[in-house]
């Protein structure tokens, strides 16, 4: 499997790098700047890395609310504190744009990413409004920017959005495995932090054999033993922070504590 070739271990622990609103997002701090955002992606970095994490996504998740076709001052600044992270960066790592498939791949050019995590398939009703993705066109992108061999995870459950049409799980992961070749298949909860249904992913592994599965949101000390028993890794992110806290920070304890144990399972 590619995951054991980029990370060198079985099942996988991606830990999220969330990084603070930036330029041109309505949370942005204009005092404190951008470099008030690369000092916390610093702390971040360090804590995951030292934590023993595989490998870390690194996203502009605190861009709320998000858009579908992301402004290009946000792309700049996440390619300007990923560049200038890059020396620090011990481990494999990814982007995730959120929720635009294209400039996820342009930036992934752009900063030498291994892999991206994105919505790329299907049609929703979701808070942000209706949402329609062509991977038809999207991979075409990928490949004119040179991004073939950058693997995508596709998210196939998008937090706070359902399906226009009514399609079973089980059917939305044949056909995009059919008709897209994804990498990785990610599976979520509601929200980030939010738990992925152990139902759910176990009807989605099944469906999908070789495939590689990940469980995308919600994975904790308490069920991570459930969980990767039947997912091929996991993405996590509100877990590693402080009190459990989506906004706070990463505690390394924390991912020390929660790294010991996954290390354990692999035995």
């Amino acid at each position: 499997m590619w995951t054991e070739d980029i990370f060198g271990v079985k099942k996988p622990i991606i830990a999220m790098l969330h990084l603070l609103p930036l330029p041109g997002d309505p949370s942005y701090d204009e005092v404190g700047g951008i470099e008030k955002v690369l000092n916390r992606a610093m702390h971040d970095l360090e804590a995951l890395q030292n934590g023993g994490v595989d490998g870390v996504l690194i996203s502009n998740e605190f861009s709320l609310p998000y858009q579908r076709s992301v402004d290009t001052q946000v792309v700049a600044s996440m390619a300007r504190i990923i560049g200038q992270m890059k020396d620090r960066i011990k481990i494999p790592y990814g982007v995730d744009v959120l929720w635009d498939p294209y400039k996820v791949f342009d930036l992934a050019v752009a900063v030498d990413a291994k892999f991206v995590r994105e919505v790329f398939t299907g049609a929703y009703a979701s808070d942000l409004g209706l949402w329609e993705f062509n991977y038809g066109e999207i991979v075409r992108h990928r490949k004119a920017v040179g991004a073939m061999g950058v693997k995508a995870l596709f998210n196939i459950v998008p937090e706070a959005a359902a399906y226009l049409a009514e399609r079973d799980i089980v059917s939305i992961a044949k056909s995009t495995v059919f008709n897209c070749k994804p990498d990785g298949l990610c599976v979520s909860g509601l929200t980030a932090g939010a738990s992925t249904d152990s139902q759910t992913l176990r009807k989605v592994k099944d469906t999908v054999g070789e495939n590689l599965v990940f469980a995308n949101t919600g994975v904790r000390l308490e069920n991570v033993e459930e969980q990767l028993s039947i997912a091929d890794g996991a993405v996590i992110g509100t877990t590693f922070k402080r009190d459990g806290q989506f906004y706070n920070e990463v505690d390394e304890a924390r991912v020390k504590k929660f790294m010991e144990k996954v290390k354990e399972l692999r035995k």
